[in-house]
């Protein structure tokens, strides 16, 4: 099903190309229809109406490309890995979000960090770029690039985020129930291979 998805995610983009750069209206035409199929395809799939799916993508004017999520990885002195509590959906994950135009990598994870928990951090490491399409993610609208970046506390107390119902470490054998939009398992064993592994070589798909 997910393989279905992105295809017809793949679809609704060759379109959207075709509807922006083509000035020939037979052309055209057939890339509406394409269009039309794609979005019919995705709303079979994800139970959302056309008319929704539409205005997803409406705001896209250019070439599209895929999002950044950028995902900050914590571990404290008993080995426990820092997680989010999301109001979104009530689940866990790794504190982080979308990347910002105008932000580098490192300074997303850094203000991520501070807003999702309080905490100041400095970057460590880059850990893994991952393709989300390459892993069992539930399906969504979205092409998106997940980065994971390594980083130590300097400082802080835990806040309030208006997005994050709380926050926690947790051991690797006593994970709470994760947003798996978010993260999955193995990516947080994969997490926890890099802490006992210092010298593990950044891994991307």
């Amino acid at each position: 099903m997910q393989s279905i998805f992105e295809h017809a995610k793949r679809l609704k983009a060759i379109s959207h190309l075709g509807l922006t750069y083509s000035n020939n209206e037979y052309d055209r035409e057939r890339y509406e229809e394409l269009e039309t199929i794609s979005l019919d395809i995705m709303e079979q799939l994800t139970n959302e109406p056309v008319s929704k799916l539409s205005l997803y993508f409406s705001d896209t004017k250019e070439y599209i490309t895929p999002k950044v999520d950028i995902r900050v990885v914590i571990f404290n002195e008993k080995e426990e890995i820092l997680l989010v509590k999301e109001k979104a959906d009530g689940l866990w994950s790794l504190p982080g979000g979308w990347a910002d135009i105008g932000s580098s990598p490192r300074e997303v994870a850094v203000k991520e960090a501070f807003e999702e928990t309080g905490l100041r951090v400095e970057t460590v490491k880059l850990l893994a770029a991952m393709d989300m399409k390459c892993h069992p993610h539930p399906p969504q609208l979205h092409y998106a690039y997940k980065i994971f970046i390594r980083c130590n506390v300097i400082d802080g107390t835990w806040n309030e985020a208006h997005d994050i119902l709380d926050k926690a470490y947790f051991a690797q054998d006593a994970l709470p129930p994760l947003s798996l939009e978010r993260i999955l398992p193995q990516q947080i064993d994969l997490m926890f291979e890099f802490l006992r592994m210092p010298d593990k070589e950044t891994v991307f798909d």
